[in-house]
């Protein structure tokens, strides 16, 4: 089965904990504090394998998880850092944050590279903590968090020449003529259910010397309906996967009773998902000319054509008819050997966020629960181990700081109430959350 788009989980390791220890040596009675810190979490990047064809491989495994990093230890010893998880994705794979659908990154090259999720720091250990007025710090940060979040992965397939037309026009016939390629042929619309790929045989156009170095792919696309750029029949799905071929080749069923009513449903559904795909080099190629309906509307059709500006060629791809002129002219289409031994789009996206950690935060009630929300205080109360009084402490303090006890105050906040920040809830104390 081929799979072209995915959901998957990506969970970042989280950094390990920063250790709260002293040193302990003989004849040292106040060694103070010697808590190294915590090691980062492994990230989740995403890179590119030639190799691979579809994602197939997500096709049952949905959750990844990196590994946490390790904890400090006393005499300043820090954790091991957890090992990034590389998962591989086909050539032409986009990538998406599945709840807001923010663009991430669009891999198209040999080992080009995304972080998808970034693991978290690791907590600092207490020698951080010391001063001059308070030298046995306990207090030591807890590792933050990894990222966490579902991301949608779109393969668009990358191919020299793409192959379009009305269901049951010859398409995968035609592939089958020109390459090694074997897909499912049947007289029957809709044979063809996902893409099958190629590489063109042009041994009978090109030299030796250059049959060696142009090896072009095709990629035959299911057939499109009228309605396909809005959804209809197969749709958006397969309707991607020619935007990034150099060349398409629109194959018109000749022996269709309206060969120019077909030719334009397809022209109009290509522009309606994207008008540059018609900037692109178009070769029409009319098949079924073992048909005798096919035969008697060339000539008008091969006029039309000549009229646009297109070039046209007459087939049969079941009887091999014309496919010599058809390789010739999409020979003549396809770029020099250089070029063509790169990808047809050379370089992907990869999109930076560059996320602020500012003091910012909000208070909202949820069924009697106040919710604060905020990245730097959230990131706080990640860090913050709240069964040590003195790490609690500080935290009140930043909640102070920040004026978070404040926003909740005015908002009405009493004893005995819920708050909650990320994951942590807690129980509101005045007397606790004062900083007096």
């Amino acid at each position: 089965m081929f799979l072209d788009r995915v959901r998957i989980l990506v969970h970042a390791g989280d950094g390990g904990d920063g250790a709260a220890t002293f040193r302990r040596e003989a004849h040292v009675p106040r060694g103070g504090p010697d808590g190294g810190d915590g090691g980062r979490g492994g990230s989740i990047y995403l890179t590119v394998d030639p190799g691979e064809t579809s994602l197939r491989d997500y096709r049952s495994a949905h959750h990844f998880k990196a590994k946490a990093g390790g904890r400090g230890a006393g005499d300043r010893m820090h954790g091991k850092a957890g090992d990034d998880m590389t998962l591989k994705v086909p050539p032409g794979t986009s990538i998406f944050e599945d709840a807001t659908g923010g663009f991430l990154g669009d891999l198209v090259a040999a080992e080009q590279t995304l972080m998808v999720a970034r693991g978290g720091k690791g907590g600092l250990g207490n020698v951080h903590f010391a001063t001059s007025t308070h030298q046995t710090p306990r207090h030591a940060q807890m590792g933050e968090p990894g990222e966490e979040f579902w991301i949608r992965l779109e393969l668009r397939l990358i191919a020299d020449i793409g192959l379009v037309g009305l269901p049951n026009a010859g398409k995968s016939t035609l592939l089958a003529a020109l390459t090694a390629a074997r897909p499912k042929i049947a007289d029957y619309p809709f044979t063809t259910l996902e893409p099958n790929l190629g590489v063109l045989d042009l041994s009978d156009v090109l030299d030796a010397a250059d049959v060696e170095t142009r090896r072009p792919t095709i990629a035959d696309v299911p057939g499109l309906i009228e309605g396909a750029s809005s959804g209809a029949g197969l749709g958006h799905a397969f309707l991607r996967h020619v935007e990034r071929t150099r060349i398409l080749v629109h194959i018109v069923d000749g022996s269709d009773r309206d060969p120019e009513w077909s030719y334009n449903i397809i022209r109009d559904e290509l522009e309606l998902h994207d008008p540059a795909l018609l900037r692109k080099p178009i070769l029409v190629a009319f098949n079924k000319m073992d048909q005798p309906q096919a035969a008697e509307a060339w000539p008008a059709f091969a006029e039309a054509r000549r009229a646009q500006g297109i070039p046209t060629v007459a087939i049969s791809a079941a009887e091999g008819e014309g496919l010599v002129a058809l390789r010739a002219a999409l020979a003549s289409l396809l770029p020099d050997a250089t070029e063509l031994s790169e990808p047809p789009q050379s370089e992907g996206i990869v999109v930076h966020h560059i996320e602020s950690v500012g003091d910012s935060f909000r208070v909202d009630v949820e069924d009697g629960v106040y919710v604060v929300r905020g990245k730097k205080i959230e990131l706080l109360a990640a860090q913050t181990n709240f069964e040590v009084e003195e790490s609690a402490e500080r935290f009140q303090r930043e909640l102070a700081r920040l004026g978070v006890d404040e926003e909740l105050r005015r908002q009405g906040v009493v004893s005995g109430m819920t708050v909650r920040i990320g994951s942590s809830e807690l129980e509101w104390e005045p007397d606790d959350w004062d900083d007096r």
